[in-house]
């Protein structure tokens, strides 16, 4: 016998499973294509970033937000799939772009800096900038609640 608060669960986890832009869900659209997104905006979430990670789906992506523009270098320490890192100004333009980025395989691991100042960073599965046709200038739409910055 189900539980009377069963059914109304499972409606409201198949209802996020399916969420449509636009409907709070995180998500960012760069160059007319629509990545879901986990947001990146405190210092722990941002060091962490995507580390461990053995997969990354072609329609997913991690946006670091920080509170103000500056120049930006990541690294790979500790990440396992090779990464697109783009990096949009304060207005959310595409200023930089680190292409193809391998996992770190050794220590020291390389630094991948903006050219410019970045206030937030995207990252995506290898590639995926040059199959969407990602180029300087191009505008980061968020949706969803990004939350406090720190």
């Amino acid at each position: 016998m189900m539980k009377p608060w069963l059914a109304p669960m499972l409606l409201l986890i198949a209802g996020c499973a399916n969420a449509a832009p636009g409907s709070g869900a995180p998500a960012v659209v760069l160059h007319e294509q629509r990545f879901s997104a986990e947001f990146a905006t405190d210092a722990p979430s941002r060091e962490h970033g995507l580390m461990m990670r053995t997969t990354l789906a072609p329609d997913h992506s991690m946006l670091f937000v920080f509170s103000q523009a500056a120049p930006q270098a990541f690294w790979m320490k500790n990440t396992l799939i090779p990464l697109d890192i783009l990096y949009f100004d304060t207005d959310r333009r595409l200023v930089s772009m680190q292409l193809d980025v391998p996992p770190c395989k050794a220590d020291p691991c390389p630094l991948y800096p903006s050219d410019a100042p970045a206030r937030y960073v995207l990252e995506l599965s290898a590639g995926t900038a040059r199959r969407i046709g990602a180029k300087t200038g191009d505008e980061l739409k968020i949706e969803g609640d990004i939350g406090p910055v720190r």
